[in-house]
């Protein structure tokens, strides 16, 4: 029997990110994938500045990037009465707009899913520690006190297979069969509104290089649907929302439907039109009551099914395998504690909740659940949702709090104050190297714990933490002191998913019993 200390179920963008964080901290993993290979259609293309900055702090950030539209192809949401027709609106969107230098260095990416995987899935082949299966299911698991028993199959000769591991992430999507297995409740609304993609070839640029958007919405009374731009050329994805309610089914979606379809809603009926592929799906808004099932864990898809409008399926997914993959690696270490698990589920499923909710609002806005719902358009707040890309605010065991309240503000859904306090992402900060160059804070933190010290704290490079590795950094530029809120002396520890865990504004009498007793809580030792 094969032993591995992380079995990850699923290999799609959330299993491959899990395996890649995983071998990064030091921690050995078995994936397996059902397919063969990785996504044949493009689903999810955009990869909000968030999850960009995390895919830089472990080195695939240019591969991505290179794999994916530059931002000149995709500075816009349009909608139009057709693709030809007459144009209703168009908006530069707050993610693709210079102020959103001003809370990151790192940009948000449009990449398809199927240009995605290949790069996330050769990343983690690299790794030494991961391992990957494709055509490999997971057929039964059982779980002990100590690890979890599990069957797999070969999809292609049906051998089969069994391994030991300490832990599972289940990330085998919307449908997870982990998920159905283990009982799990989930809490929201199912089936809101079903819908089509469908890949095709054609030559969109006379209608569409003037605007380079991301999305060309059509709003029709014969026809609600969407044009997504997958390479801005010849290559585009084609979205109709609410079938029944304009009294079609999956099953009406021939090639020649379909291309039929494309035509109309371009405006052009001699377009030249080559159907690549057809895929119904339906969209749910419900999220999992628990993330934590004993040694199996929920993420992405598994853990939350969210509508599409606004782009957020992929990125919280892998910011859950990012908020998970550490606290596996210290616990499985010996330095964490139990209860540093269940932080996974009280840190992220809150968060799961409140972005499915306000994605359905999105949905809800666009008219997607009724034939007949308000005018064309979308709620001011959609693709402006910088509050929720950047202002994940955590509150559990493995966060220290100062006593300090929130920043107010007017929206959660726009606004982000950038804060240091304990639970929310450690802010951007540009610094001042050698020579004139900048460096962003973003780009010390993200892998191990580390310590950021203001321009007189370097007692605080002496402390230490048990055997938790901390690498600390001492920043003398004043911008940092003000963005964090430490007088000179102060520090704050950051964790590796970049969340701060602790913040002591001013130097402390016994700085190394108080940073210790910082991580022993936070570790739940």
């Amino acid at each position: 029997m094969k032993s591995v200390p992380v079995l990850i179920v699923g290999g799609g963008p959330v299993g491959l990110a899990a395996s890649i964080l995983l071998g990064r901290q030091g921690v050995r993993s078995l994936l397996v994938e059902r397919h063969a290979g990785t996504a044949i259609h493009p689903k999810a293309r955009a990869i909000n500045a968030r999850t960009m900055e995390i895919f830089r702090q472990h080195g695939v950030e240019n591969a991505i990037r290179a794999a994916g539209l530059p931002p000149y192809h995709t500075g816009l949401i349009v909608w139009t009465k057709t693709l030809a027709g007459e144009e209703i609106e168009r908006r530069v969107p707050w993610r693709a707009g210079p102020q959103s230098a001003a809370v990151s260095s790192v940009r948000n990416c449009l990449c398809a899913q199927d240009d995605l995987e290949p790069v996330l899935r050769a990343y983690a082949e690299k790794q030494p520690l991961s391992e990957l299966r494709f055509s490999t299911e997971l057929e039964t698991f059982e779980q002990d006190d100590h690890g979890i028993d599990a069957v797999l199959a070969d999809t292609v000769t049906g051998q089969r297979h069994q391994v030991r591991a300490d832990y599972m992430i289940a990330a085998d999507g919307a449908q997870s069969r982990v998920r159905r297995a283990l009982g799990v409740a989930m809490v929201g609304e199912p089936d809101v509104y079903d819908s089509v993609n469908i890949l095709f070839n054609a030559d969109l640029r006379p209608w569409t290089a003037h605007r380079p958007a991301a999305l060309y919405f059509i709003e029709n009374p014969r026809l609600r649907a969407t044009f997504l731009t997958i390479n801005a050329h010849d290559r585009w994805g084609f979205l109709v929302n609410s079938l029944s309610a304009y009294g079609y089914t999956a099953a009406d979606f021939t090639p020649e439907r379909s291309t039929e379809l494309i035509r109309f809603a371009a405006g052009v009926p001699d377009l030249p039109v080559r159907v690549l592929g057809v895929a119904p799906w339906t969209a749910s808004a419900h999220v999992a009551e628990q993330y934590r099932h004993g040694r199996v864990f929920l993420a992405g898809d598994a853990a939350h099914e969210m509508p599409p409008t606004g782009g957020f399926g992929l990125n919280t997914g892998v910011q859950d395998a990012h908020n998970l993959a550490w606290k596996l690696a210290l616990v499985l270490q010996g330095l964490g504690g139990d209860r540093l698990l269940d932080s996974y589920h009280d840190e992220r499923q809150p968060l799961g909740r409140t972005i499915t909710e306000q994605s359905l609002t999105n949905a809800i806005s666009m008219g997607r659940l009724a034939k007949d719902n308000a005018a064309a358009g979308a709620r001011p707040e959609y693709l402006n949702e910088q509050g929720m890309i950047f202002g994940a605010a955590y509150a559990s065991s493995a966060i220290v709090p100062d006593g300090t309240p929130r920043e107010p503000v007017a929206n959660p859904v726009t606004d982000y104050v950038p804060s240091a306090r304990p639970g929310g992402r450690a802010p951007h900060v540009w610094l001042e190297k050698a020579g004139g160059e900048k460096a962003s804070t973003i780009d010390l933190v993200g892998n191990g714990f580390a310590l950021l010290a203001a321009a007189k704290g370097q007692a605080w490079r002496a402390t230490e933490a048990g055997r938790l590795a901390i690498k600390a950094h001492v920043i003398a530029d004043p911008a940092f002191a003000a963005a964090y809120g430490l007088s000179p002396d102060g520090a704050v520890l950051v964790r590796p998913d970049g969340h701060v865990a602790w913040r002591a504004p001013t130097m402390l009498s016994d700085p190394k019993a108080a940073l210790a007793e910082a991580a022993n809580a936070i570790l739940g030792r």
